[in-house]
């Protein structure tokens, strides 16, 4: 069955009538063309243009309908298509709405660190917890570090740090290397920065450069925790100059490793600022290029010295009190400490200490401080023990005074030896105080490894000599002595320091001077 329409548009002049409009088959619309009758090709155009839209129009509708006629209807907004109608004026008080509870939020916030006594003026455009609660929990982890509220005021962004994403990988991290949770508040305290790196991105890098530096990986924690700064450093920046600058000027390249463990903060000096006017002030001085390098091997932490504050203050210092120019090389080799102490005070009060007990000049205090620099750092207690010793073994006063300027190293010796070593001169050796007074450096010579052999082969040869013809020479020497004829006297000199000893190369059970450091009544 076939059921013909007709659709006419009414015109005021004219009526249009098509046949064959859409026909309904066995239940699905079907689209015919359209013929128009009578009208010109410009009408027909427009009419064709009017029919396929509404076609169209009318084939979408039902079929929408036919399928699910309960669903919405679309509505079609220009630039986008929107369900059920709404449109974007509608969008803009829920923004406002979302920005004031964000205003409002972070001022409860801030509220909440007054309220603890943070200031949080810096914390403006950073991203900080949404709520209070939060903020609060972070806080408090914070303080489980050791954290306080004046340490975080002096770094508040560490508040921006997340405890989940930033301190617990990178805490983590640092106690698998071996740095110790009872140094981490130290460890923060210091480069609070290291909260906000990355553990892939920033610390193993830094890690894995100082192991190539040989640092054994025992020490990585040591230096960490002695410099965590160090993680804040670019790789092939300040710590590699620093480096190669050392090499270039002599430092043994396996040294670097123990330097760096003893004395990290090299690796944050710069070369150009600090350690390299260090070296050539040094070398101003008298001291050789190759003697800077072997000080700064076993001292690294003299490159720590202030070169305007103390070094060059304390070297005018030596000067005004009549350290000779020329004796200021063995000086400072002897004991470099000395251009980093606060010296002045010091030397005022040793040099009174020494005139009040045993009559030292001014002249003479000078002297005795260029053969034993050392000096400066005994205890009063362990000075006075030990020229009360002497005084107990016979000496007089005018003798005591001779033997300290001779050989100022007997004020710092362990009395028990010096005592060993005494008993055997006066009942073995059976010679008179008088030889201890011209060579009082004999307390420095090993009793058992020196003295007892020594004294024992002159003896079986029937040979006299003084103490310095016996002991002031190499073991070698001493047997090319034996086959002497007679004793040359040139060769019977006091020890002095030779600066030649230090720039030779050290072995690997070579150990620091005898007289490295002193508390109150230390003793060697």
């Amino acid at each position: 069955m076939k059921i013909g329409s007709y659709a006419g548009i009414t015109r005021p002049a004219f009526l249009l009538v098509h046949p064959d409009l859409p026909i309904l088959i066995y239940g699905k619309p079907q689209l015919k063309p359209m013929v128009p009758l009578g009208i010109s090709g410009h009408y027909a155009r427009r009419m064709g243009l009017i029919t396929k839209i509404g076609c169209s129009v009318a084939e979408r509708t039902f079929t929408s309908t036919s399928r699910d006629s309960s669903k919405p209807k679309t509505r079609d907004v220009r630039g986008g298509r929107k369900q059920g109608g709404s449109s974007p004026r509608y969008m803009s008080p829920t923004l406002r709405d979302m920005k004031n509870e964000k205003i409002a939020n972070r001022a409860r916030v801030y509220e909440f660190l007054r309220s603890i006594g943070i200031v949080p003026d810096e914390l403006d455009g950073l991203e900080l917890p949404v709520t209070a609660e939060v903020m609060r929990e972070r806080v408090d982890f914070l303080h489980h570090l050791g954290l306080t509220v004046e340490d975080i005021n002096n770094y508040p962004l560490v508040l921006g740090c997340s405890v989940k994403k930033n301190m617990v990988p990178v805490l983590d991290y640092l106690g698998k290397l071996g740095v110790r949770k009872s140094s981490f508040s130290e460890f923060i305290r210091r480069y609070p920065q290291v909260l906000h790196a990355s553990v892939v991105v920033d610390i193993a890098p830094v890690v894995k450069y100082l192991q190539g530096m040989d640092i054994k990986p025992n020490d990585i924690p040591v230096v960490l925790e002695k410099y965590p700064e160090v993680l804040g450093f670019k790789l092939e920046g300040t710590m590699s100059t620093a480096v190669a600058y050392l090499v270039g000027i002599g430092v043994a390249r396996r040294e670097i490793g123990i330097m760096l463990t003893k004395y990290p903060e090299i690796l944050g000096m710069r070369v150009g600022r600090v350690v390299k006017p260090f070296v050539e002030y040094l070398e101003s001085l008298g001291i050789p290029r190759l003697a800077v390098a072997r000080l700064i091997e076993k001292r690294p932490h003299i490159l720590g010295f202030g070169l305007q504050d103390r070094v060059i203050p304390n070297i005018e210092c030596l000067l005004n009190c009549n350290v000779r120019r020329a004796s200021l090389p063995s000086v400072v080799a002897q004991y470099p400490e000395i251009i980093g102490i606060d010296l002045e005070p010091k030397l005022i009060s040793q040099q009174s200490l020494l005139h009040s007990i045993i009559e030292l000049g001014s002249e003479e205090f000078s002297r005795v401080f260029e053969k034993m620099p050392q000096i400066v750092s005994l205890g009063k207690t362990a000075i006075v023990k030990h020229v009360d010793f002497l005084k107990d073994c016979g000496f007089s006063l005018q003798q005591v005074r001779e033997i300290v300027q001779g050989c100022p190293q007997v004020l710092a010796l362990n009395i028990d030896i010096m005592k060993l070593s005494f008993d055997y001169f006066k009942m073995e050796m059976g010679r008179p105080l008088d030889d201890l007074v011209t060579f009082p450096a004999f307390f420095t010579y090993g009793l058992e490894s020196t003295i007892k052999p020594r004294h024992k082969m002159i003896a079986k040869k029937g040979l006299k000599c003084s103490l310095s013809w016996l002991l002031n020479c190499s073991d070698e020497k001493f047997e090319q002595r034996m086959d002497y004829e007679t004793i040359d006297m040139e060769e019977m000199e006091m020890p002095s320091f030779d600066m030649n000893t230090l720039m030779e190369p050290r072995s690997d059970d070579e150990s620091d001077s005898d007289y490295e450091d002193y508390s109150e009544d230390e003793e060697v």
